[in-house]
Formats: structure tokens, C-alpha cells, sequence
């Protein structure tokens, strides 16, 4: 059974699925399974694996669900007294203690422009394991040979590249390219959808000027509060690759849960300074 679940972790990580895998860590007594006895939680409610059914699978079936969306794990003790098998309907004895651990897929971090911020944030990124797609309008700066390590280069156009891609709700996405026009078709194209991420490479000035274009287009207030912008965590960066240090702290808070998104107190201070 075990098989069956490390396969389908596999296959779910392939697809950039999310999941949580449910162990038993700790058994005494009368208990539904073994120590090492595993189910894997999807999003959607369905299972592969059991713990044992009855008792304790149902209980921690819904803590798996939290855990994805919390995306923190925890380690959940059970101890069956005759009260709790009152409520929960279901009779058996002994304690078990479960690890419910989140499985994430490798962050996907699409990179909008291929210049200096761009070329140091690539690299970086793969470093500490973000599959990377870089997408620049220009042969010169989207090659395979700038960027080894890249999952994907994308040479084309990007509003029309964008248009058409599909982005997973995990990923990233770090806006950098070489002027105030591509950001803002790429930010037009991206501020709509689910992501993990969205970042705005670019002064306060220039970011306030953007949001004034898309808020003439008629783009809703929360899609831009939910945007990075500027960029990066403040640390005083200065050249492009203190600026990709930048990126890739925060990129990693969020990746960590240290901000969501960005926390909403501060969105709403920025979003109040830049306009």
C-alpha cells in the first residue's frame, strides 16, 4: 500500500499538484495500523493509503486538508476516550501519534524579462530550488546559453506569450523587464490570476504610475494590493544582484509562510502611499 502512495507523491509532484502525506509516527495499544502506515490528502478530498479507517483516519483526513491550505505540518496525537468515541461514532482503543506533513511541488518562478535583475534572480533561484522559466522579447537576453538552468526560455513577445501561458496557482512570478510599457502589459495580463506571487520590479513612482493605467483600465483595487511593489525586501539594494538578493529573500519568506503574499497591513500602507 505504501507503493501505492509513494507513486502517487510522485506522479502528484510531476503534475504541480499539492497534497498532504499522512504517517502514522507512534502506536500503542489497540490501534487501526502499523507504525509507518501512510495516506496521502489531496485538496480535492480524495485518498490513496489508509491509516486504518474508523477512528482516527477520519479526524486526521480533515487535518491533512488544513494542513495543505496552512501549508505548515503537525504532528497530531490521539488517545481515544469513551467520550470521543461518543461523539465521533466510532469505537477502538490505544494512542497513535500522526505526522501530517504538506507536499509541495519544486515552486515554479517565471522570470518577466531576461536583463541584469533577471540573469542574477535565475541563477540564484535554481540555487536554492525554484524551477525557472525566463521569458524576454529580445534573442539576445532569452537564450539558452544565458540561461543553463532554466526549465524554459521563451524568446517571443510578452503580453502575446502571456496571453497564452498557463501558470499554476504556485508559481511565482517576478516582473523585471527593460521598460515601463512591458511591465505594465505583462502586470495587465498577470494581476488577474491565483498565483503564489506577483512582484513589480521599479521605484514608487514608477509603480504608482503603473497602477494608475490599470486602475483607468478598470482593475480591481485587491488584484493590485495583492502585487509585490516594489519588489524584493527592503535591504538597501543597489545593484542587480543585490536587487536579485532582494527577490529571492522575499520569495522565500513567502515560500515559508513569513508573509503571505505580502501581510495585509503593509499592502494596504503601500497601496495607500502610491496612490
Amino acid at each position: 500500500m505504501n507503493r501505492e502512495v509513494f507513486a502517487a507523491i510522485a506522479e502528484a509532484l510531476e503534475r504541480g499538484e499539492t497534497a498532504a502525506l499522512v504517517t502514522i509516527v507512534s502506536a500503542r495499544g489497540s490501534t487501526p495500523q502499523r507504525v509507518g502506515a501512510k495516506m496521502l490528502v489531496f485538496a480535492d478530498g480524495r485518498t490513496i493509503g489508509t491509516i486504518g479507517g474508523g477512528c482516527y483516519e477520519s479526524d486526521a483526513f480533515g487535518k491533512a486538508r488544513e494542513a495543505i491550505t496552512a501549508r505548515r505540518p503537525q504532528l497530531v496525537h490521539y488517545e481515544l476516550s469513551d467520550d470521543f468515541a461518543q461523539e465521533t461514532g466510532l469505537i477502538c482503543g490505544g494512542q497513535m501519534d500522526v505526522y501530517i506533513e504538506p507536499i509541495e511541488p519544486s515552486p515554479e518562478l517565471y522570470i518577466i524579462g531576461g536583463g541584469h535583475v533577471g540573469y542574477h534572480l535565475a541563477r540564484l533561484a535554481h540555487e536554492v530550488g525554484f524551477r525557472v522559466h525566463v521569458v524576454d522579447d529580445r534573442e539576445k537576453f532569452a537564450n539558452r546559453e544565458r540561461f543553463p538552468t532554466a526549465e524554459e526560455v521563451v524568446a517571443d513577445d510578452i503580453p502575446t506569450w502571456l496571453a497564452a501561458a498557463t501558470l499554476p496557482p504556485h508559481a511565482y512570478a517576478v516582473i523585471v523587464t527593460r521598460g515601463h510599457t512591458n511591465d505594465l502589459e505583462a502586470l495587465r495580463a498577470l494581476a488577474p490570476r491565483e498565483l503564489r506571487y506577483l512582484g513589480l520590479i521599479g521605484s514608487r513612482a514608477k509603480v504608482a504610475r503603473v497602477y494608475d493605467a490599470l486602475t483607468a483600465d478598470g482593475v480591481p483595487a485587491e488584484q493590485l494590493t495583492r502585487i509585490h511593489a516594489p519588489i524584493g525586501l527592503d535591504i538597501g539594494a543597489v545593484t542587480p544582484q543585490e536587487i536579485a538578493v532582494s527577490i529571492l529573500a522575499e520569495l522565500i519568506a513567502v515560500k515559508h509562510g513569513k508573509i503571505a503574499g505580502r501581510d495585509a497591513a503593509e499592502l494596504s500602507m503601500r497601496w495607500n502611499n502610491l496612490t
